[in-house]
């Protein structure tokens, strides 16, 4: 199974109930053989451009691992979707989430060298 970065434009209307929405999308992942890694939900946001008349859409990103098959199947159903405006499926690049990773460590070693130092300032 390869990673596949998801993002999804949905329906400015569904801002106070996006949860049925979201449950077909994962439905849908899972069912093709695939599972999410990770979810950002970024909230609403103006479009660059309308896009079917809507001025705003709300954003909502996923890591997912899914077979060889499984993203031409997912864009077709999400095409035909009425709560999504637009979507992109594309490869996750190896080089970002080794990057990712890599910048987590050094943070994560970073606020463990400040919480010494703050303790050896307080002794």
């Amino acid at each position: 199974m390869k990673e596949y970065e998801l993002s999804i434009l949905f329906h400015p209307d569904l801002e106070m109930n996006l949860d049925p929405a979201l449950d077909k999308v994962k439905k849908m992942i899972e069912t093709s053989g695939g599972k999410i890694v990770k979810e950002e939900p970024e909230g609403k946001k103006r479009l660059a451009y309308p896009i079917g008349k809507h001025e705003f859409a709300l954003y909502y990103y996923m890591n997912v691992e899914l077979p060889a098959e499984a993203p031409s199947k997912i864009s077709n159903t999400l095409n035909i979707s009425d709560e999504v405006i637009r979507h992109m499926i594309i490869k996750a690049d190896p080089k970002r989430a080794k990057y990712a990773a890599a910048k987590a460590a050094a943070d994560a070693a970073e606020a463990t060298e400040e919480k010494i130092s703050n303790k050896e300032e307080e002794n």
